[in-house]
């Protein structure tokens, strides 16, 4: 375990204070030395902070807040603020991709952001912003400020300009690899990370993402080690209420401290004869009856990738299960059929649920068309009896004007009649 003194403002560590019933003790900035410069006078605080994965590596630090709660408009904004805010109290529960959306326009100017934990804020996390412009800055403050997070649900912004950020130890829990310093590149588009081309969100495991990138991942845990912001509350020994080196059994559910502690997980299986086991913290499965982890992926302490995990490493000198003749012959090829089980058994059982996915789609389909079919039926069937009514009426009116035409002609015949009768009839008497 090393520790350093990482600090922007001098060389020295700064000691972390430690929280009270007022978290720290307040001090004022006043913006003039007139005589009106109490009421310009801004009271800042600082908050402990700290990120990273605690397996891993830890980066604790302290950041200086103005707390301008009061400030309404742009008059009363603090003088010497600097394009940096601190969203402090954000749930556990949104994503990063939820807050990129919550940042609206405002995510084009937004120059990096770091997700941390802050100390005594259960449940919550903070994120430090930083803007192109201090104009950028002054409008998010006067837009979020005090906003919900959303219509249905009680918590609000709490945005604060940002006086100072002091790293004050990092503290590495695994020694890490040597490995040549290349150009950070974001791990999704692997396109090289630029603050001017896109703005960088920092994880609170300290891996660094586009924010158009990470903006598509809609989970809480990092893209790249899968640590999750939202921690699962410590299990405990059952027996012996201890929290360190806790294993639940993979039968049972009993959850019991390892051979390292009081060894209550053994006395589980020697009892009830239920083999397997799980590390809470690594996520490995044992194996009591081979002695040995039950799968060859594990999580690395170096940079949380899955990496290859040597089963049977010869760390005790005493060890002699070679020494046997044909035992490595045995063992490897009792290993090479267990592969071959497990991966037939795997395949099969993918093979038959992708069946059973096909054979539902196909299903399904033909239902669908057997429902479309009969809904095309039906409509034929009814623009066919719309087609024979409007026939009939059609029908009915040519009968009708043909019966009209034969009275019209015979009315014309009888007034031709009339009219010769009249004539005849005023030259007889005339």
């Amino acid at each position: 375990m090393t520790e350093e003194a990482i600090s922007s403002g001098s060389t020295a560590p700064i000691p972390i204070p430690i929280p009270s019933e007022d978290y720290f003790r307040p001090s004022s900035i006043a913006t003039s030395s007139s005589p009106s410069s109490s009421s310009n006078a801004y009271v800042t605080q600082a908050f402990p902070f700290s990120s990273g994965n605690p397996r891993i590596e830890e980066t604790r630090g302290v950041m200086h807040l103005f707390l301008d709660d009061a400030a309404s408009s742009s008059s009363n904004l603090p003088v010497g603020r600097k394009p940096l805010i601190c969203v402090l109290g954000v749930p556990n529960h949104m994503t990063y991709a939820d807050f990129c959306q919550f940042c609206g326009s405002f995510i084009h100017h937004i120059l990096e952001m770091r997700v941390v934990r802050s100390d005594g804020m259960e449940n919550r996390y903070s994120i430090l912003v930083t803007f192109d412009d201090q104009n950028s800055t002054d409008g998010f403050h006067k837009h979020f400020n005090g906003r919900r997070f959303s219509s249905l649900e009680a918590e609000s912004c709490r945005a604060l300009f940002t006086v100072d950020v002091q790293y004050t130890r990092s503290i590495e829990h695994a020694q890490t690899s040597p490995a040549s310093k290349e150009e950070p590149s974001c791990p999704v588009c692997l396109e090289r990370l630029d603050q001017d081309m896109s703005g960088i969100l920092t994880t609170m495991c300290n891996h660094s993402f586009h924010c158009s990138c990470i903006s598509k991942w809609t989970d809480s845990s990092c893209p790249v080690c899968r640590y999750c912001q939202q921690q699962p509350e410590k299990s405990k020994c059952l027996i012996c209420q201890t929290s360190e080196n806790v294993w639940i059994c993979l039968i049972c559910g009993f959850v019991a401290c390892g051979r390292y502690k009081e060894g209550h997980a053994i006395e589980h299986w020697k009892e009830t004869q239920h083999c397997y086991s799980l590390e809470l913290e690594t996520q490995r499965v044992w194996d009591y009856v081979g002695d040995n982890y039950v799968h060859r992926l594990i999580q690395s302490k170096t940079d949380g990738k899955l990496v290859e995990l040597n089963h049977h490493e010869h760390t005790n000198a005493d060890c002699t299960c070679g020494s046997e003749p044909g035992f490595r012959e045995a063992l490897l090829q009792s290993r090479v059929e267990s592969i071959v089980n497990e991966y037939n058994e795997l395949l099969t059982t993918q093979l038959e649920d992708q069946k059973l996915y096909f054979e539902s789609l196909l299903l399904e389909y033909e239902e669908q068309h057997e429902r479309d079919i009969s809904a095309a039926v039906k409509d034929s069937l009814k623009q066919n009896t719309k087609l024979q009514k409007i026939q009939a009426k059609l029908d009915k009116g040519l009968k009708e004007k043909k019966f009209l035409d034969e009275i019209n002609e015979n009315l014309t015949r009888n007034k031709e009649i009339w009219e010769g009768i009249i004539l005849k009839t005023q030259e007889r008497y005339g």
